[in-house]
């Protein structure tokens, strides 16, 4: 059974599931869908078309779901979408998408949210990520599974930041963060591999490769995307397959410090 205060708003046309907890002084659109299991603490906004899945804790005076902070935007039909089991902390954003964006902002599973990150329009976040607090995501910001961003990053929109990458706190993150390093500083530029993330999800086989990769697609003093598709023809583990990749594709360049062959 559900347990929703009387003090709550929740607008005609709302769907909640089984088990929801909505406290004291929410409001619910109409448009909203809360899954089963889900709980939401008291003074939070859930707002426009935004669908939350199960067993999430929503922590007080989130905001979740208002319009765009896009000038362009003109009321169009758009939504937030978030996955299953995450922690979104105290005084935390979210904004759904826009219509030069695709219209959705998508949000996956098991992340967790500390306080007052923002997450703008038409960002999308992969699955078991941390956002510590006070990380800013600009709009269409695109975030791998298992990422880490400290606190106080802000991210330029349209960066991409790959899977099992870590940016450090304070950072500024200007250009696309390939997957499985570490990088930092204003401007964040990788400083190497996010090893202690890879210790604890990846074998270590794969990781010795991916040092190896590291060294020649960063440290060589190589053209850095011909090196990437000379690995891809030439190496077989698909970890450095993935980084590769995710550097023969980015639009906004790789932060690294080049040197002279």
């Amino acid at each position: 059974m559900s347990k929703i205060s009387p003090l709550a708003i929740i607008e005609n046309g709302a769907i909640i599931g089984k088990d929801v907890e909505i406290g004291p002084y929410c409001f619910i659109s109409s448009k909203a869908t809360i899954g089963d299991g889900t709980k939401i603490d008291q003074n939070t906004c859930i707002y426009g078309k935004t669908t939350i899945g199960k067993n999430n804790k929503i922590f007080s005076h989130a905001v979740i779901g208002s319009i765009p902070q896009d000038l362009k935007f003109a009321g169009e039909d758009v939504e937030l979408i978030i996955g299953d089991n995450n922690k979104i902390r105290e005084f935390t954003l979210f904004n759904p998408g826009t219509k030069g964006g695709g219209g959705k902002t998508i949000v996956g599973s098991h992340n967790l949210f500390m306080g007052y990150v923002h997450l703008g329009h038409d960002v999308i976040i992969g699955n078991h990520c941390i956002l510590a607090n006070a990380a800013n995501l600009a709009g269409h910001v695109e975030v791998g599974d298992y990422a880490v961003i400290g606190g106080m990053t802000p991210v330029h929109q349209f960066v991409h930041i790959g899977s099992y990458a870590m940016i450090g706190g304070g950072s500024a993150v200007a250009q696309d963060i390939p997957p499985f390093c570490l990088a930092e500083g204003n401007r964040a530029t990788l400083r190497g591999l996010n090893l202690t993330g890879l210790r604890r999800n990846i074998d270590r086989e794969d990781i010795d490769k991916l040092k190896s990769a590291y060294r020649e697609l960063f440290e060589s003093g190589k053209p850095l995307k011909e090196t990437a598709s000379e690995l891809v023809e030439n190496t077989k583990s698909y970890k450095v397959h993935d980084l590769c990749n995710f550097i023969l594709k980015t639009k906004r360049g790789i932060p690294f410090e080049r040197k002279n062959v």
